[in-house]
């Protein structure tokens, strides 16, 4: 029997090491007073202007071109806003034994977080899956988690997300909802300039998340609520997300397999359907949780990394599986030579 071999080198997002640091940071060097509200405008700013430019790159052609395939978009909506909370909501039973309540509220959280985007295109095209079908269904996810996560943090989460209230659905509204629209509308108009300074503004997304990952940390550590946090409590709650991963890796494999998806679709399912976007729930969560924020993005940063981890991995062994027994080529081995990783999180989140 062959021995399953281990990747040539564990990938570690190079965001990731960024998102440290400025955690560390917000430690050392936590906003306090003036410099505190200073930095709460620049975050509810620098929120607006990252869903304008999402709304902005968002080509509403190509997400009506994708509604062809209309039942593997169902299967990875169902497993992100259906399944995924399901799972999130059977950890309750954890709490307060294993997990703390404020740590089971950033889990739940990021049950509720849309799919990614490019991570999600980038491993379906390494393991020749259907790539057209993964970005269709990361962009629909993205565009649906705008309205259906801070929902579903409301009906699930109620109070305990320290801050959620009509006033939190109001400014959900102003800083993530409306600021797309706007994007949307003026497409047509920006919609060449941000094609042509992608790299650019690729900064301005990856700069504003790390602004918000500053503020949402800095005021936790202000207000001292990592002293609730233990090393054990840390531990059980990364051992509970490799759970939530692997179940949810096989379901995607195994269900789509039941549902009559060829191989190309399920890879396209099992990457995107099994993965939760960073950049579009950092700044979901600092609206939505205020000053509890800090501890509510914890869960969402630990699974993030170990998906890339796992689904990096997998997918290289996706690859090396035979062709269709016709012989036939496989979607998305014309573009199988993408990069391993993305370098940075994509303007829709990964």
């Amino acid at each position: 029997m062959r021995r399953p071999r281990l990747p040539a080198r564990l990938p570690l997002d190079p965001y990731v090491l960024a998102l440290l640091a400025t955690v560390g940071l917000a430690a050392l060097l936590p906003a306090r007073g003036t410099a505190a509200t200073v930095t709460d405008g620049a975050q509810t700013a620098a929120v607006a202007l990252l869903f304008f430019l999402y709304g902005a790159r968002l080509s509403t052609r190509e997400a009506l071109d994708g509604l062809r395939h209309w039942r593997l978009h169902l299967t990875v909506l169902a497993c992100t806003f259906l399944l995924f909370p399901a799972l999130g909501l059977a950890a309750r039973a954890l709490v307060p034994t294993l997990l703390t309540q404020p740590l089971y509220n950033g889990l739940l959280f990021l049950c509720l977080v849309p799919s990614t985007i490019q991570s999600s295109i980038a491993f379906t095209s390494i393991a020749r899956g259907n790539v057209p079908a993964a970005i269709c269904a990361g962009s629909f996810s993205s565009l649906a988690g705008i309205v259906l996560t801070p929902l579903l943090a409301g009906a699930l989460l109620g109070g305990g997300t320290g801050g959620f209230s009509p006033d939190s659905l109001l400014k959900i509204v102003v800083q993530l909802l409306l600021p797309f629209l706007l994007g949307q509308s003026l497409r047509r108009w920006v919609g060449g300039f941000l094609t042509r300074h992608k790299k650019l503004l690729g900064y301005v997304d990856r700069g504003s998340i790390l602004l918000v990952v500053y503020a949402a940390f800095g005021a936790g550590v202000a207000s001292g609520v990592w002293h609730r946090v233990s090393l054990p409590r840390l531990g059980v709650l990364m051992v509970v997300e490799a759970v939530l991963l692997a179940v949810m890796l096989l379901v995607t494999w195994y269900g789509a397999a039941r549902l009559g998806f060829g191989r190309a679709d399920r890879i396209a399912i099992q990457f995107a359907g099994s993965k939760k976007s960073l950049a579009a729930g950092l700044p979901m969560a600092s609206v939505l949780f205020g000053a509890q924020a800090s501890l509510a993005v914890l869960p969402l940063m630990l699974f993030h990394q170990m998906q890339l981890m796992v689904c990096a991995a997998l997918a290289r062994r996706r690859a090396r599986d035979p062709q269709d027994p016709d012989g036939a080529q496989l979607p998305g081995d014309r573009v199988a030579e993408v990069s391993p990783l993305p370098q940075h999180p994509a303007p829709h989140g990964r």
